[in-house]
């Protein structure tokens, strides 16, 4: 079916949207720098379109890769990541396929939540269903990274007859707390969210440093999960320049992520998740990353899918959390294996492009 015409959309922009364009605006002004105009270059290359989507608080961003008149497979970053942390993998792909890979709410060239609210990862599970809604899709294909694949875990369970595909890489499902430590757990979030989110509204310059020294602080952050080499990826749409110090930047990523309230229920609500989750899934878990909560967490959980989705599938490969972005080499023939088997065109979707 050809693809239908895009609706039109609103534009009354929002505070909010006019403080997102003003800052794609600035970002644009630090061209000068090599590494900024590589990661351009390679976008160019690879085809990439930018998107944005509306949302009432303003716009999600995305990167579409691949044909414009095909259902995209919907990618999700990890916390604090952006869509970038999926340009070393996608162009590997099957050029057939289409992917369109979003910052999530507060990360990357995507609008913040507003002042005041917090950040809530089963928010998300609305955010996809909007996507659907604006596209015309009536099922969605899923690849996600850590967070990401935490989302996708739960709306897989929830939302069952609207996925027909999902990959994981290096996370599975929503963490366990146990009921004596959550509690205070949540104390101290909510008292460190207060004073980011007071941050925000004081509207000041978050400290600037040079390009290399950001590239340090995120390959140090991620406890080099992210090689030096793949940092400008994640860099691209996580920082601004300073306007107080020419030559500098600032991460420009909504700091009350740091606290957001993430998923605190029990293993057995896991397990109760997981057995609802039917439709073809790949976990591709990193041998030298640790595993979120335990090993034997994840091992009970890959076997309750097992039982419950023949089509469930766990693949070991060498590398760190970020080893689609570091070594895609090695999560390539995984992935292209597995959408051989059980991707499907569809060419009946809303073009906003």
């Amino acid at each position: 079916m050809a693809s239908k015409q895009a609706r039109a959309v609103q534009t009354n922009p929002t505070a909010s949207q006019q403080d997102d364009e003003e800052s794609r605006r600035a970002i644009s002004n630090v061209e000068h720098h090599p590494l900024i105009r590589f990661i351009e270059l390679q976008d160019k290359q690879n085809g990439v379109t930018e998107v944005q989507i509306p949302v009432p608080y303003g716009s999600i961003a995305g990167k579409w890769f691949g044909p414009k008149n095909v259902r995209p497979i919907l990618c999700l970053h990890g916390w604090l990541d952006n869509s970038g942390t999926f340009d070393r993998l996608i162009p590997l792909l099957p050029p057939d396929v289409s992917f369109l890979a979003i910052d999530l709410p507060g990360h990357g060239y995507s609008s913040r939540i507003p002042d005041g609210m917090s950040y809530f990862q089963v928010d998300c599970i609305p955010l996809i269903l909007r996507i659907m809604r604006e596209y015309g899709w009536s099922k969605v294909s899923l690849m996600a990274h850590s967070m990401g694949a935490v989302i996708m875990f739960i709306f897989a369970a929830l939302f069952p007859d609207k996925v027909d595909l999902m990959i994981g890489l290096d996370a599975l499902k929503p963490l366990s707390f146990y009921p004596d430590r959550f509690p205070e757990r949540m104390h101290k979030q909510v008292l460190k969210f207060i004073q980011a989110d007071l941050r925000n509204q004081e509207k000041s310059e978050p400290p600037s440093y040079t390009y290399e020294e950001m590239m340090d602080r995120l390959y140090e952050g991620t406890a080099a999960s992210v090689s030096r080499e793949t940092c400008p990826y994640l860099l691209q749409r996580n920082i601004k320049p300073s306007r107080k110090f020419p030559g500098k930047y600032y991460f420009d990523r909504d700091n009350r992520m740091k606290y957001n309230v993430i998923s605190g229920w029990s293993d057995d609500v896991n397990a109760e998740l997981g057995k609802r989750i039917t439709a073809p899934f790949l976990t591709v878990k990193a041998t030298d990353s640790p595993y979120p909560g335990s090993k034997e967490g994840f091992d009970q959980m890959v076997d309750i899918l097992k039982k419950a989705n023949p089509k469930y599938e766990v693949v070991y490969v060498p590398g760190s959390h970020h080893v689609h972005l570091t070594e895609p080499e090695h999560v390539v023939p995984v992935v292209v294996d597995f959408l051989r088997r059980y991707w499907q065109k569809e060419m009946d979707v809303v073009s906003k492009l």
